[in-house]
This record gives C-alpha cells, sequence and structure tokens, in this order.
C-alpha cells in the first residue's frame, strides 16, 4: 500500500469489502453516500481517488459498481483435493501400512508449487522434529521428487517409515532428527525417500 489510511478511508474500504462479501457487487456511489450519511456523491468520490491512489482499491473503469481490491489481495492459486495418507512417525521408525485416510484441499499457491505437482499428506505422530517446529499431530504436505541436503523427507529405511531432515556423511545418506533424545539413522540395507516436505498444516487448540 502506497500511503497510510485515515480511519474514514478505512471505514469506506471496509464498507466496501463487506458489501463484496455479502452481495457479490460492490456497492455505488449512492450507497455509499446514504451508509455514510454524506452530503454529496462528490465526497465519496474524493474517498475512492484516495483510496485507488493509495493502492487499496482499485477500479474497472466504464463499468458499474467496479470496485475491487488490488490485485495482491485477491490472487488466488488452484485448489486441490490432497489424499491423506494416514500417520507418519516422528519418533522412531514404524512398519505400519500406509492407507488413504481423506483428502484435504488446499491452495497451491500457499505451498509455492506448479499446478499440476504431485502432492500428498501425512499426519505426525511423536517429537522428534520439534527442532524443526513440527509437533505431534501436525499434517505434513509432501511431493515425490529427489532430495537435497538438510531436506526434511519422508523415508523407508529398513522397511520403516520416519519423517527425519535428510543429510550425508562422507557420501552415504543418513537420517537425523530434530531432538537431541533422538539417534541419527544410518541405513543397514535400503534408504528410500518417498517425499519431501514442502508445507505444514497446524490446527490451532479450541
Amino acid at each position: 500500500m502506497k500511503g497510510t489510511l485515515t480511519d474514514r478511508q478505512r471505514q469506506v474500504l471496509d464498507f466496501i469489502y463487506a458489501t463484496l462479501e455479502k452481495q457479490g457487487v460492490a456497492p455505488s456511489l449512492r450507497e455509499i453516500q446514504a451508509h455514510f450519511k454524506l452530503a454529496s456523491p462528490f465526497g465519496v468520490k474524493r474517498h475512492l481517488d484516495a483510496l485507488t491512489a493509495k493502492g487499496a482499491l482499485r477500479r474497472l473503469e466504464g463499468k458499474a459498481r467496479a470496485l475491487l481490491p488490488p490485485l495482491p489481495s485477491i490472487r488466488r492459486g488452484l485448489m486441490t483435493d490432497v489424499p491423506l495418507f494416514g500417520t507418519i512417525p516422528a519418533g522412531s521408525p514404524s512398519a505400519q501400512e500406509q492407507e488413504p485416510d481423506r483428502t484435504l484441499s488446499i491452495d497451491t499457491t500457499s505451498l509455492g508449487i506448479h499446478p499440476g505437482t504431485t502432492v500428498y499428506a501425512l499426519q505426525v505422530r511423536g517429537d522428534s522434529m520439534i527442532g524443526a517446529s513440527i509437533l505431534d499431530g501436525d499434517v505434513v504436505f509432501l511431493t515425490p521428487r529427489p532430495p537435497r541436503p538438510r531436506d526434511i523427507v519422508a523415508a523407508l529405511i529398513d522397511g520403516e517409515s520416519t519423517l527425519k531432515r535428510f543429510l550425508h556423511r562422507d557420501g552415504l545418506p543418513f537420517l537425523r532428527a530434530e531432538n537431541p533424545r533422538y539417534p541419527d539413522l544410518l541405513p543397514a540395507t535400503e534408504l528410500v525417500i518417498q517425499g519431501v516436505m514442502i508445507g505444514l498444516l497446524r490446527r490451532v487448540p479450541q
């Protein structure tokens, strides 16, 4: 935003947004005038000009009721249904089977991913990743791609699944927790990276 709004400008902007949300169209100049009991439409136009100049509002020329939020405020990505494949241990590895549980609808823009990218979700169980702000009960979003050092990954290590940080030591890959109570995990026979973490969803306690 290019400038600070006055109290009245903020009130006018809030009224426009509330009308857009409720009715699907912006209020007319006369509706704004009546709501704020202004003497003439000229006062409304003065507020709209200021809001437009400050980047808080945009208008489509030549169209009635063409008051819209600025483009950055209405930019949305594509909503995608992401399968949630049960839980993944953020603790000691587990040999549990993963079965699709349900789907979660997410905005791809919020995760910074391109449309069409394969994404799936797992619910975290355990406390081995608390140093990376991944808590028990969080949902992590992952995409299947080759990992880079320090990526957080869902991995199958010697047949057991876990969520850990991916690292190299002496040219060999291993997994590390973000909790000093857990040891590093070095594969005895097999390490398969099933997905790289790209986002997280946390439910706020009620």
